[in-house]
């Protein structure tokens, strides 16, 4: 069985930035796989600091209304795996889950940090690469020209044992 992790879709993320074309992809894969009866599971991630865009109960930590309404499992989390200290692992076991597809915020971050959970406790993994986006930019870095999300996706990719394709690629694939 599939499952689809769709991470820290929260408007203290997504207010951060122009990720139209990142919901959409989103979007359009969980309405593949609820489609097809498999679990989709979104994620929430919330910090202690209460001047945090993602402080526990505030507007920011939130669910972000342009996906939200498909959430109808949500794991909480307080580190960037969405494997530590939570009810992921228990969720997935329930539903008889051996496959995990990554998509939601931030790519450095939550998605890439969860890919490597999963396939740390054994799961096969597929990161949609462009169904990820990032509120931070190369200039947070201080690397001009870093393009975030394919510098993880490359360095997913090379690791050779998680699976890192774009949308497209995603379609050809699995649709």
């Amino acid at each position: 069985m599939e499952a689809l992790l769709v991470i820290d879709v929260q408007n203290g993320i997504v207010e951060f930035g122009d990720f139209t074309n990142e919901l959409n992809l989103m979007k359009h894969v969980i309405e593949d796989f609820k489609s097809k009866g498999k679990p989709v599971i979104f994620v929430r991630h919330f910090d202690k600091e209460e001047e945090s865009p993602l402080f526990k109960d505030s507007a920011g930590s939130e669910l972000h209304p342009f996906l939200k309404d498909y959430a109808e499992h949500v794991v909480e989390k307080w580190t960037p795996s969405a494997f530590f200290e939570t009810e992921l692992a228990g969720l997935l076991e329930k539903f008889g889950v051996q496959h995990v597809f990554i998509t939601g915020f931030n790519t450095e971050f939550c998605c890439m940090f969860t890919a490597i959970s999963a396939f740390d406790r054994g799961y096969k993994v597929t990161f949609i690469e462009d169904a990820t986006g990032t509120a931070s930019t190369a200039e947070s870095y201080d690397m001009p020209g870093l393009d975030i999300r394919d510098f993880v996706g490359t360095v997913l990719h090379w690791s050779d044992v998680i699976e890192v394709l774009d949308y497209e690629e995603y379609v050809e694939v699995y649709k």
